[in-house]
């Protein structure tokens, strides 16, 4: 595959552009926008497989084969059919073409234009069209223009690929890791989650602070694409980490299974040895041993587990545990209810944006070091 320059969009969750931005280059990508829903950036073949393996907050990352304009149906057939599918996608390998249109463009009919589209694929590039394809075309109809990029990820990076037990109601991986990081997180501090579940937070922190790539563990889409080189690949994954100092990553919660879940996860990831797990109830929970770091909870919000009046005072013990116990520990919650954020007590910080997570839309509600 040629490393020539590509246009690279790493798409993420609404209101998390920024932080994604921010990861993007403290990792040594050419970041040269920040648009809704993602962040563009500049680089060759090794820059989408570097993304794909080390960006925590990017949910895919496309890559922009390029574009024609089109006014009208038989237009995007002819244009599509000179289109060098075969520069990239491997004929033996099935794709999938999702065609999103504007209100701007003459062709303003999605499955219309799917069609066009994926019969020009079959007649002309000799593919295999199936809606399970690992391989997955994505068509914007913008103003006329016709923009075609391929999904690089495959499944979302949220996956890691060693994280098989979940609790109920679980933070995606690529949201905990962005909310580590708007508390300011950089590996160097204690983690404590005293409503861990299967230890998102927890996991996340480790890796981090390891250095540890977050798709180290899992295939991607591009492997599957011409050209692509499992030797080159192979030196870009490594389970290399770096020292870590002595800085514990823990976390505990009143359901004995979900620790185990907790506790199997990290032995995946390779990280048990970084991290510690207990059974215990958050209204008694109590730092760990050593310096202040970061206390993150993802809480029960009630909308979906649980009845959202009876966790007032569940809110309200926590805020007290943390404000009495929790001196210099910087505090991180996310919920969905600003009401039950605000029965903690927590000195918070200026809301940050609303995330859309499961149907909800969840915001963090964080605090500097607490007095």
């Amino acid at each position: 595959m040629s490393d020539d320059a590509l246009t690279l969009f790493a798409i993420t969750l609404p209101g998390l552009e920024q932080t994604l931005a921010d990861e993007a280059r403290s990792h040594g990508f050419d970041v040269t926008a920040t648009e809704p829903g993602g962040v563009t950036m500049a680089g060759g073949w090794s820059e989408v497989w570097r993304a794909n393996l080390e960006l925590r907050c990017a949910t895919r990352v496309l890559v922009r084969l390029g574009s024609f304009m089109a006014f009208h149906l038989a237009q995007l057939d002819k244009r599509a059919r000179k289109f060098p599918w075969a520069d990239v996608l491997d004929p033996t390998v099935p794709v999938r073409v999702d065609v999103a249109t504007s209100r701007k463009s003459k062709i303003y009919h999605a499955g219309a234009a799917t069609s066009r589209i994926e019969t020009a694929l079959t007649e002309t590039a000799g593919m295999q069209v199936a809606a399970d394809a690992p391989v997955i075309l994505k068509i914007r109809i913008d103003d006329n223009r016709v923009t075609i990029s391929v999904d690089t990820s495959g499944e979302p990076l949220h996956k890691r690929g060693h994280k098989e037990a979940v609790g109920k109601a679980p933070l995606r991986e690529t949201l905990a890791a962005a909310f580590l990081m708007q508390c300011g997180f950089d590996g160097t501090q204690p983690v404590f989650d005293p409503m861990c579940g299967s230890g998102t937070f927890v996991l996340e922190a480790a890796d981090i602070a390891a250095g540890l790539q977050a798709g180290r563990a899992r295939p991607f889409a591009f492997e599957r694409f011409v050209g692509f080189a499992p030797e080159d690949m192979a030196q870009l994954r490594t389970d290399a980490r770096r020292a870590v100092p002595p800085v514990r990553f823990t976390g505990s919660d009143r359901d004995q299974g979900v620790i185990a879940m907790a506790q199997a996860n990290a032995a995946r990831a390779g990280v048990s040895d970084l991290v510690q797990f207990d059974t215990g109830n958050a209204g008694d929970a109590t730092p760990p041993d050593g310096p202040p770091g970061i206390v993150m909870i993802n809480p029960p919000y009630g909308a979906r587990i649980g009845n959202k009046k009876a966790l007032y005072p569940v809110y309200g013990r926590l805020g007290q545990v943390l404000q009495e116990r929790f001196s210099g520990w910087r505090v991180g919650i996310v919920t969905s209810e600003a009401a039950l954020a605000k029965t903690t007590g927590l000195p918070f910080l200026p809301d940050g944006p609303g995330i859309a997570h499961g149907g909800l839309r969840v915001r963090l509600y964080r605090t500097d070091a607490l007095r």
